[in-house]
């Protein structure tokens, strides 16, 4: 089974970009940032997504991946 999931840390890590930083960027709180960066979300928000990617300037297949579970 195909399982969609975040690599959120990743990016932000090589890209020296804080949780909180992200946070204030894009409005969003800090615990839901969080979620996403721990891959702790269950349910996909496509107008978080949308603002996290506008955010970080980058394309959706940056902070997600599909992977074989």
């Amino acid at each position: 089974m195909k399982v969609v999931r975040f690599c959120l840390a990743e990016y932000l890590d090589a890209n020296c970009i804080s949780r909180y930083n992200l946070a204030k960027r894009t409005g969003i709180q800090y615990h839901v940032i969080d979620s996403y960066y721990k891959n702790k979300v269950y349910r996909l928000d496509g107008y978080n997504l949308g603002r996290i990617i506008e955010a970080l300037d980058c394309q959706l297949t940056d902070i997600l991946t599909v992977v074989e579970e």
